[in-house]
């Protein structure tokens, strides 16, 4: 199988059936979501343990009269002196135990990052060579993230300390020869040793590019894999190279766009189809690469419908499935408003002993409000959110309920310390009617998937019944993308104006 034919086959296997596929590519938008779970209770631990220690107040008491704003100037006494005043403000809350909840939550957030990471790639790469093999997804990437994480964290700690030590190597090469021949000799000893161990490092990348397609294809440990991966650069040099050149184009594209949407308020949108879309994409590429060479591969046909029809046809499956989802689980929706509603309170309760030494305004945020680039950046902004809020939740619920509490608290905070809150609640109604449901839904799936996840790991569900949750999560998900396309619409070209008509 050549470049164009995996491609071909890549462009009709994420057009076949994408709910069975893309679920667990939402699944790493949500890994952040996860991750920080451990950073934000032990911010919520720091601020009770300075209430009620007393710090808080001090740290408030200081607060009067001092400026937060540094100086725009690049005088450095006026900055020192402007340090200088914030210190009594900072100094009560960086007590040792706020500075080790600050740096256990750090390390917490660090180690969860990587482990969901690996066992998000693990499912990944497993519901990819299952597509490509004409079986379904979902169930292999559950199962494969269950069973192959170990694996897929081995190679990332392979491949990481194989760029190491090579630097490492190269770098004491250069060192040595600098010191014994001089720095003629060193700068010529140099230049070899770059184009050296810039090759080997391309070499790494490429293999363990391909390392993960042969662990799944061939269900391989990691220097089997690694072997594996090796065995096809071999035979296939011309395929592996123009692989490594399409993944490097996509990603210079990528950072391309992604400098570009940043005046149009695209970069949500840049990212998540970066992730969504060209990360499966080149999983599908390589994999059909490594699968056709080791023969391994049975291609699916791209589905009789164009392009257009299939996409107003999964819109409107997102919104019926959206819309059934709600009317079968109200006592789910009720419960994720009631945490929302509750981190409100706790939010407002938190920020109200800072009303008056700092404060917010809508109006001043509104100021060079562009309506079309806020439209678009606030609907990927907060589709990303609902995305990661929903996929959050298969991590046993936590993440879901966290992102919800979260949202809450920051909305309850900043209405606390508004200098406005006519003009707030003015600003948040319109598009909040829309918004904030759509949230709330996406709060509500994370449960139900978190749910189904505790009772498939404690082996009362099948791996099925998983698979069937999640491509259930991504139509609805797909529905929540309708409620915050019009809610953007709505908060980039009325929430910002009509109420100054009053």
């Amino acid at each position: 199988m050549d470049l164009s034919t995996a491609v071909a086959v890549t462009v009709a296997t994420l057009r076949r059936r994408p709910a069975d596929l893309l679920p667990f590519y939402l699944l790493g938008t949500a890994v952040p979501a996860i991750a920080r779970t451990g950073l934000v209770l032990a911010l919520a631990g720091a601020y009770l343990h300075v209430e009620r220690s007393g710090q808080l107040d001090a740290a408030v008491d200081a607060l009067a009269g001092t400026a937060l704003t540094p100086p725009s100037t690049e005088d450095p006494e006026a900055i020192a002196q402007w340090a200088r005043g914030v210190e009594p403000v900072v100094e009560p809350l960086a007590s040792p135990t706020v500075v080790g909840l600050f740096a256990g939550g750090v390390f917490l957030t660090a180690l969860v990052a990587i482990l969901a990471f690996a066992a998000v790639s693990a499912g990944q790469m497993s519901a990819v060579a299952a597509r490509l093999q004409g079986d379904r997804g979902g169930t292999a990437g559950v199962a494969g993230s269950r069973r192959r994480w170990r694996t897929f964290l081995g190679l990332y700690v392979a491949e990481v300390v194989l760029w190491v030590g090579i630097v490492a190597l190269a770098g004491g090469v250069v060192g040595v020869a600098g010191l014994v021949g001089g720095p003629f000799t060193g700068a010529l000893v140099g230049l070899g040793v770059i184009l050296v161990a810039g090759g080997a490092l391309v070499l790494v990348r490429v293999t363990f590019a391909f390392a993960p397609a042969a662990v799944v294809v061939d269900d391989v440990g990691v220097f089997d894999g690694v072997s594996g991966a090796g065995g096809f650069i071999r035979a296939n040099p011309v395929d592996a190279a123009a692989y490594l050149v399409v993944a490097a184009g996509v990603l210079v594209a990528i950072s391309s766009a992604a400098s570009g949407a940043v005046y149009v308020g695209g970069s949500a949108l840049v990212g998540l189809g970066s992730a969504v879309v060209a990360a499966p994409a080149l999983d599908l590429v390589k994999t059909a690469l490594y699968g056709d060479h080791r023969g391994a591969v049975d291609p699916v046909n791209e589905p009789p419908a164009g392009l257009v029809e299939q996409a107003t046809d999964g819109l409107r499956r997102g919104w019926t499935e959206l819309a059934g989802f709600v009317r079968r689980t109200p006592l789910t929706h009720l419960v994720v408003v009631g945490v929302g509603v509750g981190a409100g309170v706790v939010g407002w309760t938190a920020a109200e002993p800072f009303a008056g030494a700092v404060s917010t305004s809508i109006e001043t945020r509104l100021v060079g409000h562009v309506p079309p680039v806020a439209a678009v950046a606030f609907f990927g902004n907060n589709w990303t959110v609902a995305m990661a809020t929903a996929f959050g939740g298969v991590a046993l619920v936590v993440p879901a309920v966290m992102s919800i509490a979260l949202n809450g608290a920051i909305l309850g905070g900043v209405a606390a310390l508004e200098v406005n809150r006519q003009a707030l609640v003015a600003f948040v109604v319109p598009h909040g009617l829309f918004e904030i449901p759509a949230i709330v839904v996406s709060g509500a799936v994370g449960v139900r998937l978190g749910v189904v996840a505790w009772r498939t790991y404690r082996g009362r569900l099948r791996r099925a019944a998983l698979a069937d949750a999640l491509e259930h999560a991504f139509w609805v998900i797909v529905g929540v993308g309708v409620l915050m396309a019009v809610a953007a619409v709505i908060e980039g070209f009325v929430s910002p104006y009509y109420w100054r008509l009053w």
